[in-house]
């Protein structure tokens, strides 16, 4: 789990659409820098660029947490889903559940992470290969997958400001 040097905010809201759009920006420079390479080449650069995403909108989810207040029970439940709730929603559906205005995050066992994780990387698979086929179109695929990274980091900021503005209920597994 990242550590956040963040604190609670007395506007969370604002403070991380802020932090959202820095990061976002961020991860557009990353992913549109490592795409640049042509050809052969570039495909070295995809399992680095979606490393250096993950931690990035690992990290922005972390600091956005504290914003709300909610960082010391940060879990790696609520990373993977606001990681990937826009991209594998089926991977991660059992893993927070909505109920009025509260959310109930259930504590997964580790079979349940597993196969989160088998879903999850058959989405990441096809995004992989989205970014080998831009590699062999070096400007212009570099701007469409800088492009891409800004959506995604600002999508999975989205997620992280909807369940840390709700009221959090911890279930703990069977």
């Amino acid at each position: 789990m990242p550590k956040t040097h963040r604190h609670a905010s007395a506007r969370p809201e604002q403070a991380a659409r802020e932090l959202a759009n820095a990061a976002a920006a961020k991860a557009a420079l990353i992913s549109g820098g490592l795409a640049l390479p042509p050809g052969p080449w570039g495909w070295l650069t995809i399992l680095p660029d979606l490393i250096a995403i993950w931690k990035l909108q690992s990290q922005m989810v972390a600091d956005i947490s504290a914003l709300y207040g909610k960082s010391a029970t940060l879990s790696k439940e609520q990373l993977l889903y606001c990681l990937f709730r826009h991209a594998a929603a089926q991977a991660v559906r059992d893993l927070v559940v909505r109920a009025g205005e509260r959310v109930i995050v259930r504590r997964a066992t580790l079979r349940a992470l597993q196969t989160a994780a088998e879903r999850i990387g058959v989405k990441v698979t096809q995004r992989a290969v989205g970014s080998a086929v831009s590699r062999w179109i070096p400007i212009l695929g570099a701007v469409g997958v800088g492009a891409y990274a800004y959506y995604d980091t600002a999508q999975v900021a989205r997620t992280a400001m909807d369940l840390f503005s709700r009221s959090l209920q911890i279930q703990e597994c069977p």
